[in-house]
């Protein structure tokens, strides 16, 4: 073989491996999640590295060589793109591996993997906490969790607080039934005043779902990677006594002025 032909066919090879690699680079994907329960938005979202037109990108939802979904996508000037698809319906059923697959002009395709849980699939677990109570003994906290477990729960007589340690593996929440003799928020007229509530230093809302004679439910929602729950009244376990409610506020205002809202920072 003559050096010639032999450098041609290196040239050729380089510019089809060229060819290949351009093609795969074309276009990217990905979901802003790994994880997700019936319900959750998913956000599929990517870009192109040359615009063809008006040219629409195509997604194919699939689970198990089943399609789930089909859209259109129109790719901004800049090359970027954005979907979002709702996790329900006939045919988000099955729980495990989705592919979230897009393809743009000819032969230009990309592909992600997320996990889906239904309603029907999800863990959700449900125990009562026995908790140090000091000479008081101990009491019962009942509460429910769906992506993590609970650790422990102590009592913090300085914040007149329960804090909850937990261990995450995705986006959750947790329900507690609080029992009104152990822990509460009161004004000075006897009614009930808002809990405050800290994940991991950062005040975040709740929902109050009943509220009893003997306790308060409320559910508070958690993202992976959090650690630690801090819930805050005016009164803990009743040998720490109780606190005015102006100094109370004080003090948690304080807190709160120097962090913000857990959902404005998280990106």
């Amino acid at each position: 073989m003559s050096s010639k032909i032999f450098y041609s066919i290196i040239f050729l090879l380089v510019i089809s491996a060229g060819s290949v690699f351009a093609q795969e680079s074309l276009i990217s994907v990905q979901t802003d999640d790994k994880n997700y329960d019936e319900g959750d938005t998913v956000v599929i979202s990517g870009q192109v590295t040359t615009v063809i037109g008006n040219t629409p990108i195509t997604l194919q939802l699939f689970t198990e060589g089943n399609l789930v979904e089909i859209a259109q996508i129109t790719v901004a000037q800049d090359g970027t793109y954005s979907h979002t698809v709702l996790a329900e319906g006939p045919l988000w059923k099955k729980q495990g591996q989705y592919i979230a697959r897009v393809s743009y002009g000819t032969g230009n395709i990309a592909e992600v993997e997320f996990s889906y849980i239904p309603a029907s699939e999800a863990v959700v677990n449900t125990e009562i906490f026995d908790v140090n109570a000091g000479n008081k003994g101990t009491f019962d906290v009942e509460y429910s969790i769906k992506g993590g477990t609970v650790k422990d729960i102590i009592v913090n007589s300085n914040n007149f607080a329960l804090e909850i340690l937990i261990d995450t593996v995705d986006d959750g929440s947790i329900t507690l039934d609080m029992p009104r003799e152990f822990i509460g928020a009161e004004k000075q007229d006897g009614k009930d005043e808002m809990f405050i509530i800290l994940i991991d230093g950062i005040n975040v809302a709740y929902e109050e779902s009943a509220v009893f004679s003997e306790s308060r439910v409320i559910t508070i929602n958690f993202e992976e990677d959090d650690s630690k729950i801090e819930i805050i009244g005016t009164f803990v376990v009743p040998e720490f006594g109780t606190i005015v409610m102006m100094i109370l506020m004080i003090s948690i205002m304080t807190t709160i002025i120097i962090t913000r809202n857990k959902f404005q920072i998280k990106i």
